[in-house]
């Protein structure tokens, strides 16, 4: 994660090694790596290589509930990665929604070099 994100959201304390079910993570994240520290936590609900999914809940940061889903189906000539993020953060849910689009629109590059590259 640290290695798509890099320069937009710097963590601290992130796990080596794959994500597995089951996975409690607590982190500190940093916006840019250059605002304050603020402590974000993950479950991970489901990791199924054979199905290709990913899916967390997540809290912190001014978050009170993130919940993503990331699958990627295969089709002729390659395959599709979706995000499905559902976010509640009171008031500020839409900014926090523009954020997400952001970010993940941000680190699309970066796993494709990453896929290229053989790293993951």
């Amino acid at each position: 994660m640290s290695r798509v994100t890099e320069g937009i959201v710097a963590f601290e304390g992130l796990p080596d090694g794959r994500t597995r079910t089951g996975q409690s993570i607590d982190v500190d994240v940093s916006l840019f790596g250059k605002l304050p520290k603020q402590a974000y936590h993950m479950d991970v609900l489901e990791c199924d290589d054979a199905e290709m999914i990913l899916r967390s809940v997540e809290k912190g940061a001014g978050v009170k509930s993130w919940r993503h889903t990331l699958s990627i189906t295969p089709y002729e000539g390659g395959s599709v990665l979706t995000d499905t993020i559902e976010i509640e953060a009171g008031l500020l849910t839409p900014l926090f929604a523009a954020w997400a689009r952001y970010l993940y629109n941000a680190r699309h590059q970066p796993r494709l070099r990453l896929l290229e590259s053989g790293a993951f």
